[in-house]
């Protein structure tokens, strides 16, 4: 399929980075436009783009800055999230490096639509190369007036601070990064009061992924109808995926919302690695539902994935062919989550602990049959009893796995070794002490 790219138009032109080209580009014209407009018109215009969150949520944008209330005599802050952690993701790293101005303007006029005058773009912590743009491009924004005291030419203050993480996967969640931010533990926060009224330092603020904001300069630009000229009438809009796995072609690829997997994997990623075939993929990072090749031609959109059982959530699509081990899969996922854990809740700080045994315990080929009840117990008593999604992500992939390769997960205890692999793996991890 063929279509006119919005947020990669410029990736084959390094000099949009810079200010002076990103300008010559017509860079910073939304901007000049929002500084003119009302408050709510702006807000108004963002809603009726029907914009949505790219960070996991899929939250209407515009609705989420009209909740930020202008009369408690506080101030109001943006914060981007910047906190790419999920795995499989990468796609707000390309955009933030290739592009980075139009993340501050994206940044920008959000400021504006909630009258905030200081922002915060807060960079995951492995990201130094990413931050280092993104810290350049805001020094030049200060230079041309763009950012800084009576901003482009009005009487409008906008600074914006860039806060580099310490690299932790929690601080992704919005509560998380905003503890972090001032400088308390990344941990998240009970809700409610929600960010929007009580958020950084106890006053009203917005949080939205950079992905979000990116798409905001063209939306001012250009028109809400405009930007609903793709995707579908709830989804409308492009969206970025991060394709990786067993695919001949791994990358960042912009496709408009509702696009099928068939097409993305096929047109845009080069189809399966050698002609192997497809056994499943994640739609949207390691913490949403396994889909399998049954679901090859669903589309990209949030309620078409959520119908089949998934979510959109960051896009990152992790692709798995008939060679891989589910088991195996989710115990890496697991694993991950397990280590990323805060600590601060019962469900997710000692469910992510034993759900990594027992599922190595099964890789090594120490399974016994009371496993698969007991897995089935963790996954139903974790989903939805955490303080955030983090443990919520790590119950998706255990329940999804054992609803689509109940067999794969019998045959490890049957057997006792992987059948893919026709042996035991050896991972070196404790066994011993798990109930069964």
């Amino acid at each position: 399929m063929t279509f006119e790219p919005r947020l990669t138009r410029d990736w084959s032109d390094p000099s949009v980075i810079a200010l002076e080209g990103y300008v010559a580009k017509g860079g910073y014209a939304g901007l000049n436009k929002a500084l003119a407009m009302e408050t709510s018109e702006l807000i108004d215009l963002v809603k009726a783009s029907g914009l949505r969150g790219r960070g996991g949520a899929g939250f209407p944008t515009g609705m989420k800055w009209s909740f930020v209330p202008q009369d408690t005599g506080k101030s109001t802050y943006v914060t981007v999230n910047f906190d790419e952690s999920e795995p499989g993701t990468c796609n707000n790293r390309e955009l933030g490096e290739r592009d980075p101005h139009r993340l501050i303007e994206g940044t920008a006029i959000a400021a504006r639509a909630i009258n905030c005058h200081t922002a915060f773009i807060y960079v995951r912590g492995e990201y130094l190369w990413q931050a280092i743009v993104i810290e350049r491009a805001v020094r030049e924004a200060y230079a041309a007036g763009y950012l800084g005291t009576g901003i482009a030419g009005t009487a409008y203050d906008l600074d914006i601070v860039v806060h580099r993480g310490a690299g932790a996967y929690i601080c992704g969640e919005e509560t998380a990064l905003l503890n972090s931010l001032e400088g308390l533990r990344g941990q998240p926060r009970l809700r409610p009061p929600f960010p929007a009224v009580e958020g950084l330092y106890a006053s009203p603020t917005v949080i939205n992924n950079v992905e979000t904001l990116m798409n905001v300069p063209d939306i001012v630009v250009k028109g809400a109808e405009w930007f609903r000229e793709m995707g579908t009438e709830k989804s409308p809009g492009t969206k970025m995926f991060t394709v990786s796995g067993k695919i001949e072609r791994p990358g960042n690829y912009e496709v408009p919302m509702g696009t099928s997997f068939r097409t993305l994997l096929e047109d845009y990623a080069g189809g399966m690695l050698g002609g192997a075939t497809l056994k499943a993929f994640t739609p949207g990072g390691s913490s949403t539902p396994l889909l399998t090749a049954a679901d090859l031609d669903v589309a990209l959109d949030y309620e078409s994935v959520a119908a089949a059982g998934s979510l959109l959530g960051t896009g990152a699509i992790m692709v798995l062919d008939q060679t891989d081990c589910v088991v195996e899969a989710a115990r890496r996922m697991v694993l991950f989550y397990a280590h990323e854990s805060c600590g601060k809740c019962t469900p997710c700080r000692e469910g992510s602990w034993w759900a990594t045994r027992v599922l190595t315990r099964m890789e090594d080929g120490y399974g016994v049959p009371e496993d698969m009840g007991l897995m089935q117990d963790m996954g139903k008593n974790i989903l939805f009893r955490a303080f955030c999604a983090l443990a919520d992500g790590m119950a998706s992939v255990i329940n999804s796995s054992l609803k689509h390769f109940a067999h794969e997960y019998e045959e490890h205890v049957r057997l006792g070794y992987c059948p893919l692999t026709g042996a035991p793996a050896d991972h070196a991890q404790p066994t011993e002490g798990v109930a069964s």
